[in-house]
């Protein structure tokens, strides 16, 4: 049975409403080889106060970095688990025995391990799966269909894993799951729910930078036909989110 480190990463900055929930599903986790990172980015608020009032942080970094994808390769940088696994302030671990399951359920050590996403909102009431439900097997072509599966419930091999792209801004992250899945071998459906996603934080403008950064990345690894084609697809899917969840963009 194979008992694999998972070093849990958290980039925050000012997240003093948040963290402190994120912090308490980690480190609560009845599984105990985590290895738990926290990369603050110089927070102004009560964010370090309240790191420092948890048991079970194994390393804080804070200073200035130069936006989220930069704090992320700071954390995997420094990481030393088999496994990385990015949770950002305001995201949980499911419940407290999410990783306990997980790794139960692993037969070796995959390149990658993917699993469902609990929607929840700000007074932490679930609101469901995600619209885009993870596929039955998970491979780099799956995410010509857009992020199928949610960062915070995709864990990735630490030696296989690249650094974030920061030429993307908004969109580095499914750029990242495609070329980690690209070398990961074996990818593992856990068939759990892993992760506690806080729903809002984009806006209009945001949006429409991310599809064009999208539209690049799906470009270089699906080809241009087809990526004019989803693309298309993307904005509506997007656009009508807006238009469900606009108490969350005013």
């Amino acid at each position: 049975m194979p008992s694999p480190k998972i070093s849990v990463i958290t980039v925050v900055y000012n997240g003093e409403e948040h963290i402190g929930r994120t912090i308490a599903s980690v480190t609560g986790q009845t599984y105990k080889e985590i290895e738990y990172i926290i990369i603050d980015g110089d927070s102004t608020d009560k964010t370090l106060d309240i790191v420092a009032g948890f048991k079970g942080v194994n390393l804080l970094v804070s200073e200035p970095d130069s936006g989220l994808y930069d704090a992320m390769n700071k954390g995997l940088k420094v990481a030393t688990g088999d496994y990385l696994w990015f949770l950002n302030a305001g995201d949980q671990i499911y419940s407290n025995d999410t990783v306990e399951k997980m790794v139960n359920g692993l037969k070796g050590l995959p390149g990658m391990i993917y699993g469902g996403t609990m929607i929840i909102d700000e007074n932490q009431a679930e609101i469901g799966d995600r619209r885009l439900k993870p596929p039955a097997q998970l491979t780099w072509k799956s995410f010509r269909q857009g992020m199928v599966v949610c960062h915070q419930s995709l864990i990735v091999r630490r030696e296989i894993a690249p650094e974030y792209d920061l030429s993307f801004r908004l969109s580095a992250d499914i750029d990242w799951a495609i070329r980690a899945a690209k070398v990961a071998g074996e990818i593992h459906n856990s068939h759990l729910i892993l992760s506690r996603f806080l729903e809002g934080g984009l806006t209009e403008h945001h949006i429409k930078a991310g599809l064009k950064e999208r539209f690049i990345i799906m470009r270089r690894n699906y080809g241009l036909i087809s990526t004019i084609l989803r693309h298309f697809v993307f904005g509506i899917r997007l656009t009508n989110y807006y238009l469900r969840h606009r108490r969350f963009f005013l």
